[in-house]
């Protein structure tokens, strides 16, 4: 019997992408919604991709509804990838926007994880595959709330990683950098709230760089290949970096002194 593997935020982007790749590799590949309409588009993608990929409708932050579709399942591997970009100060960003966030991108995939392990443990194996981001690694004005949510992504899965190892469960991250997915339509639509900001010259700056770089992105189907690599080497690593961005960002980090770095980001936004 093929293995159950999970990906939620399945309808787009990179979620889209990893569920047909993994359902080509052969596993038993379902993809989670919030809706019958974005369930239907991830059938549709299937078929034209020829793989068969199973849909379930869930919201993560539904925790009731999380048990139900894990216990449903009892899944081999789970791909954390259901999430969404904001591009605010820190400033202009509420407790409830922030709460929601977290909920979302942190609270929610461990709940995932922790809600699987029992049925992994039970087969003494399973993989739990985190998307995360290169800004898990780094951070940059505007999008200081996003990246705080991926620095605790990637700071709570280090931890579980080494806490469940011992039962055969591995731990990974996913760091890709730039791929052309909604979290740019998003961060856009982000800035479109923040009208009236004190910061309102710093977002125009940021939007034009982000347009200037869609040209550059990479495909969805970059990531997909590396998660469908976690979930099927015999000792996969910790952390992949995803694309030669994140590559050269994650190189540049530590040897930038803050100092300087601080200065480019205020001259470059107008800070």
């Amino acid at each position: 019997m093929a293995r159950t593997v999970l990906t939620t935020g399945a309808n787009s982007g990179i979620g889209l992408a990893a569920a047909l790749a993994l359902a080509e590799a052969g596993f038993r590949s379902v993809g989670s919604a919030r809706s019958d309409a974005k369930a239907e588009a991830v059938h549709e993608a299937a078929k034209k991709a020829g793989v068969k990929v199973e849909t379930v409708l869930l919201d993560v932050t539904d925790a009731k509804r999380c048990r139900q579709v894990i216990d449903e399942l009892k899944p081999w591997g789970i791909v954390n990838n259901a999430g969404y970009g904001i591009t605010a100060a820190v400033e202009d960003v509420d407790d409830d926007e922030a709460r929601a966030l977290l909920e979302t991108m942190v609270i929610a995939p461990m709940r995932l994880a922790r809600l699987a392990l029992p049925h992994m443990r039970r087969r003494r194996e399973g993989r739990i595959v985190n998307v995360s981001s290169i800004y898990g690694l780094t951070t940059t004005p505007l999008t200081g709330w996003y990246q705080a949510a991926k620095h605790a992504l990637e700071a709570v899965s280090d931890a579980l990683r080494v806490e469940v190892a011992s039962d055969g469960i591995g731990v990974i991250l996913v760091e890709p950098g730039g791929f052309k997915t909604a979290i740019w339509d998003e961060m856009e639509r982000s800035i479109a709230n923040r009208k009236g900001s004190r910061y309102e010259t710093a977002y125009r700056r940021s939007l034009a760089g982000m347009r200037w770089t869609q040209r550059l992105l990479g495909e969805p189907a970059g990531v997909a290949k590396i998660v469908v690599e976690a979930m099927t080497a015999r000792s996969p690593a910790a952390r992949y970096l995803v694309g030669y961005d994140a590559q050269l960002l994650a190189l540049a980090e530590p040897l930038t002194p803050t100092g300087l770095k601080d200065w480019i980001s205020r001259l470059t936004l107008g800070l």
